[in-house]
């Protein structure tokens, strides 16, 4: 691949290029990488190589789901800076997050801290164990999303076992600070369990002060859905229990069951079947790229984006939610307007004009217009998105 800084120069200065290498380029200004990204061409031709072996019957299957595998936990531990045999390769994020959930010896009296107005799939799995006796904190930031290491501190007592929480939210794209508060955490004896959906593939989202870590491909990652990545400390192996078995994460030499349950070695004892090896395919694919352009180099590139939109989303009358510079801000931008049928009727422009942005709405039911550009997104398409504001 060309010199980094070379690549993200010719994504502005050779727009066949460009296509080339992101085709939803030629025909819409792609703004919902918060929501179900597009695939880059790289995954697409990985996936479609993984295809084309299977139909014409030239696919070993114990290599793909041994060692093509492994070079894909490869990928994904350089992301998150893990270890490969830490990584089990499952998708949906709310898999690995109920793993998690139904993996632990929990005690009645046992306390998880989350938050009121996370995405939904990291609020149910915790939810649910109040059945079991567990009590659920639910923090409630003056803000949605902003969750601050004070307060979490406000929130841990002597009986928190689990924190679970977004590294971004999805609505407002405030960055929490996953480093401090996993010390704050880890020092008062609790584990902590990460959904990183919002900015793996975007920002640096390192496992240094994570015990569990969960995301999805389908986003920031530019990968297909249901090809993600869970996450788990080698440390954590023996407390976390394998909720689901099965012929793959369960040794059965020659696929004939044994007396006891012993488990794979490593993270794979997380998988209990076979993969989706097409989409983890595409998922490495995608996140080789990401890799080879650079997270900083990206996460740079995303806040320049940010404040592009910011100033003429503001200018234009709309009023942004969530951080718009800082650490906390992210590539997320998420706006409002004081008369509501602005923002329905801004979309309808918008999506004239085939520019793709997320429609979404607080708990109050105030509606509001998500706008998420990757890296290869342009200054210039970001011009046309100000241009056709009502």
């Amino acid at each position: 691949m060309d010199d980094h800084e070379d690549y993200l120069r010719r994504l502005d200065t050779d727009e066949d290029w460009r296509r080339a290498q992101f085709p939803v380029a030629a025909r819409q200004i792609f703004l919902a990488h918060a929501a179900v990204t597009v695939l880059p061409s790289v995954a697409a031709e990985a996936m479609n190589a993984f295809n084309t072996r299977n139909a014409t019957g030239d696919l070993d299957f114990s290599h793909v789901l041994l060692d093509e595998m492994d070079n894909v936990r490869a990928s994904a531990a350089r992301l998150i800076g893990a270890r490969a045999h830490e990584i089990a390769l499952l998708g949906p994020t709310s898999l690995g997050l109920s793993l998690v959930a139904l993996g632990l010896d929990w005690r009645a009296g046992d306390e998880v801290i989350c938050h009121r107005d996370d995405y939904p799939a990291n609020v149910y799995p915790w939810a649910d164990l109040e059945r079991r006796g567990v009590r659920v904190i639910r923090l409630e930031p003056e803000r949605p999303g902003e969750i601050t290491p004070d307060l979490v501190a406000a929130a841990l007592t002597e009986r928190t076992r689990l924190v679970a929480l977004a590294s971004c939210h999805f609505l407002s794209g405030y960055r929490i600070d996953v480093a401090a508060i996993g010390r704050l955490v880890r020092a008062r004896g609790a584990l902590f369990c990460l959904d990183a959906i919002q900015t793996a593939g975007a920002f640096p989202t390192v496992v240094d002060e994570v015990d569990f870590l969960c995301a999805d491909s389908h986003k920031w990652m530019l990968g297909p859905m249901a090809a993600g990545i869970f996450y788990v400390a080698e440390r954590h192996f023996e407390t976390l229990r394998p909720a689901l078995l099965g012929a793959w994460n369960v040794r059965s030499p020659q696929f004939i069951p044994q007396d006891a349950i012993v488990f794979e070695p490593g993270a794979r004892r997380y998988e209990p079947g076979v993969l989706n090896a097409s989409g983890l395919l595409g998922m490495q694919a995608s996140i080789d790229l990401l890799l080879s352009v650079g997270i900083d180099r990206v996460a740079s590139r995303l806040l320049e984006h940010k404040r592009r939109l910011v100033a003429g989303l503001v200018a234009g009358g709309f009023q942004v939610v969530g951080p718009v510079d800082g650490p906390a801000a992210s590539g997320i931008t998420t706006v409002t307007h004081e008369n509501p049928g602005t923002i329905s009727a801004q979309i309808r422009r918008w999506q004239a004009e085939g520019i793709v942005v997320s429609p979404r709405q607080d708990r109050s039911g105030v509606p509001h217009a998500r706008l998420a550009p990757h890296f290869y997104n342009t200054p210039a398409e970001l011009d046309r998105v100000i241009d056709t504001l009502l």
